[in-house]
């Protein structure tokens, strides 16, 4: 290939073509710049809580506190996934703030991205 002039994008980590590689490279690159971005604009787990406390009408205390009121769950729910994908915390860095277990989180994130893609919430108001 090399005496062809041909050149293949790739990665020891990723298995697969070049095209999926180069697509997997600039999914993961966009989500860093999205975490710095929204790090320099100041948003922490605590300003995550805010918005989640305003999008559900609670408390934002509450958000922290468990329960299984409806409104609060699906609250936290949002709230870890906000938390691992936008700020990048890992699940046991948010089962700590929630008092869950990692497998917990990970559940409650999973609940949690499929409100905000059903009901089209959003981080920034």
């Amino acid at each position: 290939m090399r005496k062809m002039n041909i050149h293949i994008k790739g990665d020891e980590r990723i298995l697969g073509d070049s095209d999926f590689v180069e697509k997997v490279l600039s999914q993961a690159s966009e989500q860093m710049e999205r975490r710095y971005r929204l790090k320099a604009e100041g948003w922490t787990l605590t300003k995550i809580a805010e918005r989640v406390a305003e999008i559900f009408g609670i408390e934002k205390d509450q958000v922290f506190v468990a329960g299984k009121q409806p409104d609060r769950v699906r609250a936290r729910s949002v709230l870890a996934y906000w938390a691992i994908r936008d700020l990048g915390l890992t699940t046991t860095e948010v089962g700590k703030y929630l008092d869950l277990s990692k497998s917990a989180v990970s559940r409650a994130a999973n609940r949690g991205q499929k409100l905000i893609v059903d009901q089209f919430l959003s981080l920034k108001g």
